[in-house]
């Protein structure tokens, strides 16, 4: 692709003619999306059933020292769903499964859904308050808690005794404790054949409630419907990814978030290719595991590929089968550091939140793209100090220019329908009503993207992580960008703080890897790739960047900090001037700040 960012219709032209071998592949993911219908039956149940007839002696899960083929996971999963509905589980009601990641967790979540039933995706890594919360939003009528989980499900102050007669299954190695069920011994001798509440899910009933990552304020449950996990199967495993039978799939994210159970498993179950769980990512091992299962495809988050190229580099990075690999954050300045490196050429980025109604994909095997959708989008002008879509003197919306940056908005339609949270007025919150003309309805992503042409994208970054300065609007994700190549740093988190007699916000960078630094080499470095405004005025020297399970780094408690010495034990620099670079922020100098007497 070209260097200023555009997609020039030769880039989608190369691409396509790659795929030409692979077009039987791609046009069953055509057809499995022209067909989808969420009024029509479907269900996430039914495919595994069809698959375990396909393919019974294929390996479809392998974690550690064991393997499951299709035809026994179906088995194993119906004998849990026999049980589930003998606990009294019925088609629309919730259980929620507390596990990390293990078969067990996948088994169970696939039980819940052949019953027609909804998987609440609890987060093992919230505790109390949070987890009570989350767990509350789910309303579910059982619970299904792995025994590595039971210290957070007790830090909510709930107990299976109270609990409104609400059953506590039990899944483990050990013998469940009192007042609980074990959910082992209920399924070992259940019936496993297919149980008839499988056939009947209509595609648009919710299959999972997928929980945000919570880096501001509570989770919210998002609904995750057979027919957008369906889709989502079939446009990326089938249309993007294009993964056959024989493909062996690793997955080290979490199973409670969606590159994990819907990009991760709807690829693999749809093509009949085999799933390599593993329990967690680990940056020290994840070459090891990708040899010793012959991975040929894996799933990342951004920062997932950042933690492998801080790795000091070994004779045998490119001594692997990968051929593909799909997930999304990637930043571009790291695209090609990665490609080069790994000898990995096909990164099938994609954009896609659980709570949206459309995704984007990279299908062309296209650098530094999120790739494109073929569904109603529009990219429109956003003001940044408001944090709301410009609209006109008759109160409609804008649309920028191709190369533009803007939020990214998509239609709500029939075939694009918004399900939304748990939480009717979070999700009346997320949608905007008259954009283009009286009466549409369309889904603020959150998010500014550059439209790239073609129906192609860049994320840009969270709104909420846009801040104003100098009367310029100051993008993070770019800043950050900037830091790349200065010696040292390995991880740059920037964010915009207030300051007092200032407008707006000013920035600020929590860098890891550095105990000091050259003041005047770094502002040189970042005034010779930034306009001025957007150079961060503020350092941070930390030992670790704080991050969610899901590795986005958490900025609620730093932006709070601000850049008060008096509060934060880190070292801290300022840029008072230019010329001489950045130097240590003392109480004094802050005070000169506070007092209006240093300005900026």
């Amino acid at each position: 692709m070209s260097s200023d960012n555009r997609v020039r219709l030769a880039d989608i032209a190369r691409g396509a003619l790659s795929s030409l071998g692979d077009a039987l592949t791609v046009n069953r993911g055509l057809l499995r999306l022209a067909l989808a219908n969420p009024e029509k039956p479907g269900s996430i149940g039914l495919l595994l059933q069809e698959q375990a007839e396909r393919y019974p002696e294929h390996l479809a899960l392998r974690f550690e020292e064991r393997a499951w083929t299709y035809a026994g996971f179906n088995a194993w999963v119906n004998r849990i769903a026999q049980s589930l509905k003998a606990q009294g589980l019925k088609p629309g009601e919730a259980a929620a499964i507390l596990m990390e990641n293990r078969p067990e967790t996948l088994a169970c979540v696939a039980a819940v859904v052949k019953l027609g039933a909804i998987a609440g995706m609890l987060n093992p890594q919230q505790r109390g308050e949070v987890l009570a919360h989350s767990l509350k939003l789910t309303q579910a009528k059982l619970l299904i808690v792995g025994e590595e989980c039971q210290e957070a499900i007790l830090s909510t102050g709930l107990k299976p005794e109270n609990d409104s007669g609400r059953p506590w299954l039990w899944e483990g190695d050990n013998d469940a404790p009192t007042h609980w069920r074990n959910l082992r011994a209920l399924s070992r001798n259940a019936d496993d054949s297919n149980p008839p509440e499988a056939a009947a899910v209509l595609q648009k009933q919710t299959a999972f409630y997928i929980f945000t990552s919570g880096t501001t304020g509570l989770p919210k449950a998002s609904r995750m419907t057979h027919y957008r996990w369906l889709r989502g199967a079939a446009g990326l495993g089938q249309m993007a990814l294009r993964l056959k039978p024989d493909d062996v799939f690793y997955c080290c994210l979490p199973l409670y978030h969606n590159n994990a159970l819907t990009v991760s498993w709807g690829s693999v179950l749809l093509s009949g290719s085999c799933l390599v769980l593993a329990r967690r990512f680990s940056a020290s091992r994840f070459w090891d595991d990708i040899r010793r299962y012959d991975i040929t495809a894996f799933c990342y988050i951004g920062e997932l590929l950042r933690y492998l190229l801080l790795r000091p580099e070994t004779a045998s990075d490119r001594e692997h089968r990968v051929r593909l690999i799909v997930g999304n954050g990637l930043r571009a300045e790291l695209w090609d550091a990665f490609v080069e490196r790994f000898n990995i050429h096909q990164i099938s980025e994609f954009y896609g939140a659980s709570e949206s109604n459309a995704a984007f994909i990279n299908g062309f095997g296209l650098a530094k793209t999120a790739g494109f959708c073929p569904l109603p989008f529009a990219i429109v002008e956003f003001d940044g100090e408001t944090e709301t879509p410009v609209r006109d003197r008759a109160g409609r919306m804008r649309r920028v220019a191709r190369d533009g940056v803007g939020l990214l908005i998509t239609e709500v339609g029939n075939k694009t329908p918004f399900d939304g949270y748990t939480d009717r007025k979070a999700s009346e919150a997320k949608l905007l009503r008259d954009v283009f003309k009286p009466g549409d309805c369309w889904v603020n992503s959150g998010d500014l993207v550059r439209d790239q042409g073609w129906r192609h994208i860049q994320f840009v970054d969270r709104v909420g992580d846009t801040f104003r300065w100098k009367g310029e609007n100051v993008a993070t994700t770019e800043v950050e960008a900037a830091f790349e190549g200065f010696p040292g740093i390995e991880e740059t988190v920037v964010y915009g703080v207030q300051l007092p007699n200032a407008d707006g916000r000013a920035g600020m960078a929590a860098l890891t890897g550095l105990s000091e630094i050259n003041g005047a080499a770094l502002a040189r470095h970042l005034l010779a790739r930034l306009p001025a405004y957007a150079v961060p005025l503020f350092l941070r020297l930390r030992s670790a960047q704080e991050t969610t399970s899901t590795f986005k780094f958490r900025k609620v408690d730093l932006k709070r900090e601000g850049c008060d010495p008096a509060l934060i034990r880190e070292p801290l620099y300022v840029l008072a001037d230019a010329t001489l670079g950045y130097q240590p922020l003392t109480a004094s100098l802050y005070q000169r700040i506070v007092d209006g007497q240093l300005r900026f």
